[in-house]
């Protein structure tokens, strides 16, 4: 199998998942003050069902735990990851369902369709 790697791309906002030099999937982050926060999580169609969602999330978790990086989990991905997953050392901050609105972790609070 051809190297499966996760970086982390600063100009581009996003965690990046590479088989050898092809672009497999990514997710993308918004950084704030002290936080980072979780947009949106794709991989592309012809390497999925390969486990390299997760691969990606748990590499793309532990980095910016390791930074210091208080995790905001927006992307339905991500937040249901770290429902089933312990990543060591991570501060999460769940976000807020808004008033009226008996939304689960799941949902994605920024309205952007996976």
């Amino acid at each position: 199998m051809t190297d499966i790697t996760v970086t982390r791309n600063e100009g581009e906002s996003r965690y990046e998942l590479h088989s050898g030099d092809v672009l497999a999937g990514f997710a993308a982050f918004d950084l704030r003050a002290g936080s980072i926060r979780f947009l949106h999580t794709e991989i592309d169609p012809a390497f999925q069902g390969q486990g390299l969602a997760g691969k990606l999330a748990s590499e793309a978790l532990t980095d910016a735990a390791g930074r210091g990086e208080a995790i905001v989990p927006l992307c339905p991905y991500i937040a249901k990851y770290l429902e089933t997953h312990e990543i060591p050392g991570a501060e999460i901050r769940w976000p807020k369902a808004p008033e009226g609105h008996a939304g689960s972790a799941g949902e994605d609070p920024t309205g952007r369709a996976e």
